[in-house]
């Protein structure tokens, strides 16, 4: 079935679009669930959340032109996930920006091309909370920093703050691992 086909039989309560909606979407939303609580307990409770919240919430969804159903259900996600987070009082720990010092930047970024991706996604998921929930919205879901300033309740400048903290602490993982397997 297509995105469209998908929608319009969950919309009607198909349960078989609702099982082939599951089965197409449930690995990238596991995925991007784990990038935001890096515990694939909790990415699971949130993926089984954010379906039923898709399910649930399906009639709000327009037909947008294909991968339209993929980007709706992804911002879905992203709120679960955000909810989750926030519920549990782990968006707090986003630093104030009048605490960060700035340090100097490397002169030579490492070649993140030569991790495999699950050793890179595995160094995201030991971000602290607040600068991976910024990278995540920032990298993966393309929020601007006013709009992820808009929803943590922080400012513009923490956001930006947050995601060049974030940029930096990842730089100097990959660096590290690296060095470990030359």
């Amino acid at each position: 079935m297509s995105e469209q086909e998908l929608a319009e039989g969950c919309r009607a309560g198909d349960n078989r679009a609702r099982k082939e909606l599951y089965e197409l979407f449930a690995q990238p939303m596991l995925c991007l669930c784990f990038r935001y609580v890096a515990n694939l307990e909790q990415a699971q409770d949130l993926l089984h959340d954010g379906f039923l919240k898709v399910f649930s919430s399906i009639s709000l969804f327009t037909y947008q032109g294909e991968g339209s159903l993929r980007a709706w259900m992804s911002r879905v996600f992203t709120n679960v996930a955000l909810g989750f987070l926030r519920a549990n009082k782990l968006l707090p720990s986003l630093v104030p920006l009048e605490t960060i010092t700035d340090t100097a930047d490397e002169e030579e970024e490492p070649d993140a091309n030569r991790l495999p991706i699950d050793v890179l996604m595995r160094l995201v998921a030991e971000l602290p909370p607040g600068y991976r929930t910024v990278f995540n919205l920032y990298v993966f879901e393309e929020w601007s920093h006013k709009e992820i300033a808009a929803y943590l309740h922080i400012q513009e400048k923490s956001s930006a703050s947050q995601l060049n903290r974030a940029r930096k602490m990842l730089m100097e993982r990959i660096r590290n691992y690296l060095k470990s397997t030359e």
